[in-house]
């Protein structure tokens, strides 16, 4: 009898703490199983306010929404999401525009070594931010941090047809520590738009959107935080702009991808081929960008896979998607045209093929609620203004080796509003297009790119 009861007291024990986690993620507007999510609506849309940063540690960087209220000194000039999704697809038009490019080079024996930023990812789909600090004394300036793209750049003095930004523009001449690249340095030869004026390496970066930057590839000391400086950083200083919107507001962009001029490959000595980041869920939290060796989570890693056309971007093997944690049937072939994962893209790509399975899938599970007219490339849609909580599939994306890539409830669905929430998954025009894996699908991920390793890797837990 007493083993009966103590059996008893266990059961109710465990039951209780089962309970009480329930109820702790209730509170956060949030209940999962492999399954389904349970999500309060509200939690989706970004609040007014700024939710305060975490204390930052080594080499790292806040990130922040640039349309959310976190940015300092917001702009008045309100982007719309319909904007944002056309600026999204002009991203991936560039990049598949670059990729089918480099291919048919390196099938014609032409390609030279260059840098992917020349062909231009759009630099206005980047919505994410970070501070850094550039010349002696420090000057901040808040930059656009991109995964597609290597060379680094800001706005400098004096600037032709600059656009508006936040932060006064970079003024070398104040800065003790600035010089410019010569016109012999291999980096400079190795810019495919580059020329020579006085002695100095001169840039140019075109984007498909036909905006572009132009001025001197020169270094100077970059400032990670108050005790972590890079000298002799490479970047382009801009000094004549074109095609950017007043909306962009920001004063450049920071290059991550995996060519040598990138901030990675010039960091490599110092802090370790590595580095991390995890955007938040919404616009109104923030996220950070960890440099170095010592940014590496637990996490489940998969393989890169090298592409002699394309060597900067991050290609990952994507072989397989769940819905509400089943498999979905479609062969593994249909990735066969590659698979990018890139901060800088709004939503993911996927084949035509996969992406129709997703959809269907996911339309079987979402039938109890209305639909919503589409939004630009998103074409599932519902209306939950009459529903305080939802349940959601759950999705993951399935790599090779087995690793998975869960979807947060908060990148399942972009929602403009509560009347308009949409699966946050396009198709590409082709199966043979790379797929792309967007920043949406990546919110409160923990992802560590193991460059040194070849690896990247997935870890869970929000942005702490």
């Amino acid at each position: 009898m007493a083993s009966n009861s103590s059996l008893l007291q266990c059961y109710v024990l465990v039951l209780a703490c089962l309970l009480s986690s329930r109820s702790s993620q209730a509170l956060m507007g949030h209940i999962r199983d492999k399954a389904w999510h349970i999500v309060e609506v509200k939690s989706l849309l970004p609040s007014s306010v700024c939710s305060s940063p975490k204390e930052k540690g080594f080499n790292r960087l806040t990130i922040i929404h640039r349309h959310g209220p976190c940015t300092p000194q917001p702009t008045n000039k309100k982007i719309t999401d319909a904007q944002i999704l056309r600026k999204d697809q002009d991203r991936v038009d560039s990049m598949h525009h670059y990729v089918k490019s480099a291919k048919k080079a390196t099938i014609g024996g032409s390609l030279s070594v260059s840098l992917p930023a020349q062909h231009g990812s759009s630099y206005g789909t980047g919505n994410y931010v970070v501070k850094i600090g550039m010349g002696t004394p420090r000057k901040d300036f808040s930059v656009v941090f991109d995964t597609g793209s290597d060379l680094s750049w800001i706005q400098c003095k004096p600037c032709k047809g600059c656009h508006n930004q936040r932060d006064p523009l970079f003024d070398p001449t104040l800065s003790s520590t600035y010089s410019n690249v010569s016109c012999s340095s291999t980096y400079c030869t190795q810019l495919e738009k580059s020329s020579c004026s006085n002695g100095q390496c001169q840039y140019e970066v075109k984007y498909l959107d036909k905006s572009q930057t132009d001025g001197v590839f020169a270094q100077d000391t970059l400032t990670l935080s108050p005790t972590d400086k890079l000298p002799n950083f490479m970047f382009g200083c801009g000094t004549s702009n074109s095609g950017f919107s007043d909306r962009d507001m920001t004063d450049g962009l920071i290059g991550l991808g995996r060519d040598r001029v990138s901030l990675i490959s010039q960091a490599t000595s110092n802090y370790g081929a590595m580095f991390s980041y995890c955007l938040p869920s919404i616009s109104s939290y923030t996220g950070y960008l960890s440099i170095g060796t010592n940014s590496e989570p637990q996490a489940s890693f998969t393989s890169m896979v090298q592409k002699t056309d394309s060597p900067s971007f991050y290609y990952i093997n994507l072989t397989a998607l769940k819905v509400g944690g089943m498999l979905l049937n479609i062969s593994s072939t249909v990735f066969s045209g590659g698979t990018v994962i890139d901060s800088g893209t709004v939503i993911t790509r996927l084949p035509p093929t996969a992406y129709v399975k997703l959809r269907d899938a996911f339309q079987q599970y979402m039938k109890m609620y209305p639909k919503a007219p589409s939004l630009e490339i998103l074409d599932t849609c519902y209306d939950f203004s009459q529903y305080p909580r939802v349940k959601l599939p759950t999705i993951s994306l399935v790599f090779s080796g087995g690793t998975n890539l869960d979807v947060d409830f908060s990148g399942i669905l972009y929602v403009s509003q509560q009347s308009q929430a949409c699966l946050a998954f396009a198709g590409n025009s082709g199966d043979s297009d790379i797929g792309i894996i967007g920043n949406t699908q990546q919110k409160t991920v923990n992802v560590v790119y193991d460059i040194a390793n070849q690896k990247i890797g997935f870890s869970y837990g929000g942005c702490k």
